[in-house]
Formats: C-alpha cells, sequence, structure tokens
C-alpha cells in the first residue's frame, strides 16, 4: 500500500460516516448522501495520487461530496424543494444549529438515531453513516449475514423515506428519547475497536476505543441522571484498563487468565470502579451496561484470576439474562460457570447454542478449550479447526491454532 493509499484509507475510516450523516441531514436523503460520499472517494483516489493529498483531506471530501449531491439534485427536476435546500446550504455564512450538542459526532449520532425506527435498523443506520463501521463490520456484530444487515439497513433507508422522517437537530428534550439508540451504538463501535473484525488488521483499534470513551463522558455531561450511560463508562474504562494486556508482541490475543495484571491501568480501574459502586448504590434495578461493569469490577477487583468471585459473576449474569437472554450473554455465562462448577457443567449449556452461533468463532474456541480441559482431544481439535477458520484477523486465530498444535497427538 502507498502512502498516498493510506491516507485515503484512513481517511474513509475517519471521515466516511461523519460525511454521510452530514449530507444526509442537509437535503434529507440517505440515498443521496451516500452516492455522493462515494463519488468524492472515487475523485480521491483518481486525484491524489497525481495530485497530492490536499492539506484538509477530511474538509476536501466533505466540500467535494457536498457539491456531488447538490449537482445530482440539480439534475432532479421533480425535486425542486430538495435544489432549494441545496442552494441555502451553500451560504456558509449561516451554520447549521448545535441545539443541545456542542459536539459535532455526538449531535449527529442523536440526529441519526431516531425512535421512529426500530431499535436494531437505528443502530445499523447510525453505525453505517456516523460510526464509519463497513457494512461487514456490522454484521459481525450482530452475528447475522453480511446480505441480512445490508438489507436491514435498506428497509430504514426506506421506512425514513416512506415516512417523511426529517432530520433535524435534536432539543435537550429529545435526548431521552435517543440515548439508548446512542448508547448501543457507541458500544459496537468500543467493540469493534476493542476487537477488529476485519481481516489483517490490527486486533485493536484503539482510536475507535478511545472516541467511544470520549462521546460516553459527553453524555454523562448531558444526561447526569441517565444510570445506563454511567454504567456503559464505567464499563468501556474498566475494559480498556486492560488493553496493554491483551496482545503479545507478536499480535496474538491473550486470554484474561494469562494476562499480566500488573500492566493493567491503575487509574482507570479506580475510575471505573468508583462509578460502578456509585451507581449501584442508587439503583434498584440495574440495565444491562450497568451488571456489565459490575462483572468487569469483580475481574479487575482479583489480584490473581484464581481469586476471582465466580459465584458473583454467575449471580450477575443470571439477573442480566433476564434483561438480555441473548445467546452470547448466555455463553458468557457458561464461561464463568466452568470455573465455578467445571467445564462439563458448561458444556452442556454451550452445545445447546450450537444452531445460533454457528457462524461465532468465539463459541467454537469456547466450545474447544472445555473439551481441551475434559481430555477430549479430537472433539477439540475440530472445534479449534472451525474456530480458527471463522477468526476475523489474525490475532484472533494465533490463539486457538497454538491451543490446537499443543494438544496431544
Amino acid at each position: 500500500m502507498t502512502q498516498v493509499e493510506g491516507v485515503i484509507t484512513r481517511v474513509y475510516r475517519e471521515e466516511w460516516g461523519r460525511v454521510v450523516a452530514g449530507l444526509a441531514r442537509r437535503f434529507g436523503d440517505l440515498d443521496i448522501a451516500e452516492e455522493a460520499a462515494a463519488e468524492a472517494f472515487a475523485i480521491a483516489v483518481a486525484r491524489w495520487p497525481v495530485e497530492g493529498v490536499p492539506a484538509n483531506p477530511g474538509a476536501w471530501m466533505a466540500t467535494t461530496a457536498k457539491r456531488k449531491a447538490i449537482d445530482r439534485i440539480r439534475r432532479e427536476n421533480n425535486r425542486d424543494h430538495k435544489q432549494r435546500q441545496a442552494q441555502m446550504s451553500i451560504n456558509n455564512s449561516s451554520p447549521d444549529p448545535v441545539g443541545a450538542i456542542v459536539d459535532d459526532r455526538l449531535r449527529l449520532l442523536f440526529i441519526c438515531s431516531h425512535p421512529a425506527l426500530a431499535m436494531e435498523s437505528r443502530v445499523a443506520l447510525t453505525l453505517r453513516m456516523v460510526g464509519g463501521l463497513t457494512v461487514t463490520e456490522i454484521a459481525r456484530a450482530f452475528l447475522v449475514q453480511e446480505a441480512t444487515m445490508r438489507q436491514r439497513i435498506t428497509r430504514a433507508k426506506a421506512k425514513i423515506k416512506a415516512a417523511n422522517i426529517t432530520y433535524r437537530v435534536p432539543s435537550a428534550e429529545d435526548l431521552p428519547a435517543r440515548v439508548s439508540g446512542v448508547l448501543a451504538v457507541i458500544f459496537l463501535i468500543f467493540n469493534e475497536g476493542y476487537l477488529a473484525t476485519g481481516h489483517h488488521t490490527h486486533p485493536v483499534r484503539r482510536n475507535l476505543t478511545a472516541e467511544a470513551i470520549r462521546l460516553t463522558r459527553l453524555i454523562r455531561v448531558l444526561l447526569p441522571d441517565d444510570h445506563e450511560a454511567t454504567g456503559l463508562l464505567a464499563l468501556m474504562l474498566l475494559t480498556e484498563a486492560r488493553a496493554l494486556a491483551r496482545v503479545t508482541a507478536s499480535g496474538e490475543l491473550v486470554t484474561l487468565d494469562q494476562q499480566d495484571r500488573g500492566a493493567w491501568d491503575t487509574a482507570l480501574i479506580a475510575e471505573g470502579h468508583r462509578l460502578v459502586s456509585e451507581r449501584l448504590a442508587a439503583v434498584v434495578t440495574p440495565g444491562r451496561y450497568q451488571i456489565l461493569a459490575a462483572v468487569n469490577a469483580i475481574h479487575t477487583s482479583a489480584t490473581d484470576f484464581r481469586d476471582t468471585d465466580w459465584l458473583q459473576v454467575v449471580t450477575l449474569y443470571d439477573r442480566l439474562a433476564l434483561l438480555d437472554p441473548s445467546p452470547i450473554i448466555v455463553l458468557n455465562r457458561a464461561i464463568a460457570v466452568a470455573e465455578l462448577d467445571g467445564p462439563e457443567v458448561a458444556l452442556a449449556t454451550i452445545d445447546r447454542l450450537e444452531d445460533t452461533l454457528a457462524g461465532y468463532h468465539a463459541y467454537h474456541a469456547t466450545r474447544a478449550d472445555l473439551l481441551r480441559r475434559m481430555g477430549r482431544n479430537q472433539q477439540s481439535c475440530a472445534a479449534y479447526d472451525t474456530a480458527i477458520e471463522l477468526a476475523g484477523n489474525t490475532a484472533e486465530t494465533a490463539y486457538p491454532t497454538r491451543r490446537r498444535d499443543q494438544l496431544p497427538k
């Protein structure tokens, strides 16, 4: 990859969502926004290697995409009202209102997280438009096929058109109805940074985890009484605290039991623990993010993996399953059960998830580890093979490969 190609790739990752969301908000049409952004990036690919990279690539991309959108609208004679909107948008002397939210990206998240859309569609669409994640990455986050996710996003766009949903700057009164969708988007952005799903990418994308934490801190300022915003911030801080210990110098993921706890960030852990204690003491019925934060507080409180309070972890997962009985929650609970009651008990639970998690590499890697602990080496090897085949990047591949190769022949 040349230096210019590297810049274009970086700008695409960082600016695509912002550009598309800005155009959609200006012109009220997602299709035009995405097509104009795609044209702008195509022009960059053709011109920048010849003419050089502009001083401000992101601004160049936004300006070029806006011009392409205006050109497209002008060509459509049956859309005169949008042409007038486009002409008005050229006047840079009238900045967009910012409403209750000063931060540009956070404002776009709230604009796109419209409560008229179903939550899954809202989150998927916002991840695509503002989060900058690809359809493939979003599909992996939802554990569905790429074609299924593409259809879901297309249907969300169609509903926006059919219902004439407008993209407007939300007022302070709008925020509580939209915050759950925004938190869900931020959490998935963080997860993509915590463990990137793309092939041949670095397993940890610290720019995404840092941005997710930054945005959640801003939400706490806007909505200080929102318990789930506090819970999500605590969860991300306690997870990010382990970042340096999670990947070896050679790029292999390190499981929790093997991590050097001395490399964990004690300042982030202290802040996360404080937020968990503060919120759990004030809330009778904690939400999903608060419970997950409490689980991570237990992990980061233990000085050694063997000192972990697994009974409390399982109890928290039992409580979480009442709110979110998803297969991922069941899988994570089974991992804790394996430490509390043994791998045989956990495996019985995990095997019941085969139909729903057959395409999820972590399911097969977990199952392989349990089978290895039980001495069922041949079955363990087969499960490791499946995990390797489904892994998203080289770091995910390295761990099950090493474990498989260590099995007795």
